[in-house]
C-alpha cells in the first residue's frame, strides 16, 4: 500500500466558464493510488483507498492563464444531498463543512484569507486528509468537489460524483 494517494482535477477552465458546467469534458479526475480506482479520467472517479492512508487533492487548469483552485471538499450525507444548496468556501484556518464522514481537513497552502495574491502559485494548493479506519469496505463515499475559477458571479462550480472507497 502506498502511504499517500494523490487526486488531481484537471479543468478546462475556458470550457467550464463558457458552458457553465464541469461536465461535457471540462473536468478530468485521476489518481495515482494503484488500487484499481474506477472511472479514471472522468468526473465520476472512485478512488480506492485504505484506512490510515493520506489523500491529497489538487487542481490544475488546462488554460494556464486562467487560475483554478479547490474552494471546498465536503462529503455527502447518506441521503446523497447537501442540506444547503451550496457549500461554503474555507479559509486556511477554518474547518471544512460537511463533517458527515469526518472528511479530510482542507489544507489550502498559499491562500491568504481565501483569496490569492498575484504572487501566489495556484498549483501549490493542496487539500489533504487521512482515511478514517471506520469506513465500510466496498462502500463509495461520495464527495462534493467545489472549484473556484478566476473571479466573478459564476466562477464557483461543483460536482457531486467523485468518491472514495475503502478496499
Amino acid at each position: 500500500m502506498k502511504p499517500q494517494v494523490n487526486i488531481i482535477a484537471v479543468v478546462d477552465v475556458i470550457g467550464a466558464l463558457s458552458g457553465s458546467t464541469l461536465l461535457n469534458g471540462n473536468l478530468c479526475m485521476m489518481d495515482d493510488g494503484g488500487e484499481n480506482s474506477a472511472h479514471q479520467g472522468t468526473p465520476d472517479l472512485c478512488t480506492v483507498v485504505r484506512p490510515g492512508q493520506v489523500v491529497s487533492w489538487s487542481a490544475l487548469a488546462v488554460d494556464l492563464q486562467t487560475p483554478v483552485e479547490i474552494k471546498n471538499i465536503s462529503f455527502m450525507p447518506e441521503n446523497g444531498s447537501h442540506s444547503s444548496g451550496r457549500a461554503q468556501g474555507q479559509r486556511q484556518d477554518q474547518q471544512p463543512q460537511g463533517q458527515q464522514y469526518n472528511q479530510p481537513h482542507g489544507q489550502a497552502q498559499g491562500v491568504q484569507n481565501g483569496h490569492h495574491s498575484e504572487d501566489d502559485k495556484l498549483d501549490l494548493d493542496v487539500w489533504t486528509g487521512i482515511v478514517p479506519n471506520w469506513l465500510t469496505p466496498g462502500v463509495a463515499y461520495r464527495y462534493r468537489l467545489e472549484l473556484q475559477m478566476y473571479e466573478g458571479e459564476n466562477s464557483v462550480m461543483h460536482i457531486d460524483t467523485p468518491a472514495l472507497m475503502c478496499q
